[in-house]
């Protein structure tokens, strides 16, 4: 049974971004919090929910690492059936690092509902941290049914903005930098940018997103 938390806007709704954890973090993570906040801000519901093996961390049990990406998106898509249940309107689905490829394989599906409107990366890993020459994690972009946002840090190393120049995506994938920002969207020190910056323009470039939808 899926437990979830949601953020809710004090505005009107404009769209529900059902929302899954990166490989590592839970969703209650300092990101995932900061980042359902800036998006309730600007109109967006942020509902999340965590994959069996992290909400199994909680019971205290062995800390299992995560499965292969194909194997979460079974998950994936309970959750998504809960969740229409519980909302009207526009529905994005979306994620951090490994929870955004896992929503983008599920955009791919046949089983996808109608209802889903796109797709929401927040730091999409397009190849293992600092190996830019491996096997890139194309393929569930460019399979995907419906619209995708792509949020990357300038610096990330799972793809940097530098990296990505030399990368042709799809026409339906659209990809916003947020300035100087790492994995987690965080500036280094020198920089004029900030986190909760970063993080903020990451939610309002969502919130533009889904009004073209």
């Amino acid at each position: 049974m899926n437990t979830f938390v949601w953020t809710r806007p004090e505005t009107p709704v404009t769209a529900t971004l059902l929302l899954a954890h990166g490989a590592g973090a839970p969703m209650d993570s300092a990101f995932m919090n900061k980042l359902a906040a800036a998006l309730a801000a600007e109109g967006i519901a942020a509902v999340r929910f965590e994959f069996a093996y992290m909400a199994g961390r909680r019971t205290g049990g062995a800390k299992k690492p995560p499965p292969r990406a194909e194997k979460l998106i079974g998950e994936f898509q309970t959750a998504l059936q809960a969740v229409m249940k519980e909302t009207d309107g526009p529905l994005l689905i979306g994620g951090k690092s490994m929870g955004g490829r896992v929503a983008a394989m599920l955009g791919g599906g046949a089983s996808l509902p109608g209802r889903v409107a796109g797709v929401c990366c927040f730091g999409y890993p397009f190849h293992p941290t600092g190996k830019a020459d491996a096997e890139w994690r194309l393929a569930p972009l460019e399979d995907a049914k419906r619209p995708v946002l792509i949020l990357q840090g300038d610096r990330d190393p799972f793809g940097s903005k530098t990296e990505l120049e030399d990368i042709t995506l799809p026409a339906h994938v659209r990809l916003t930098y947020l300035e100087d920002g790492n994995h987690d969207f965080g500036p280094r020190g020198r920089s004029p940018a900030t986190l909760d910056g970063n993080i903020t323009a990451a939610a309002k470039a969502t919130a533009a997103f889904a009004q073209t939808l």
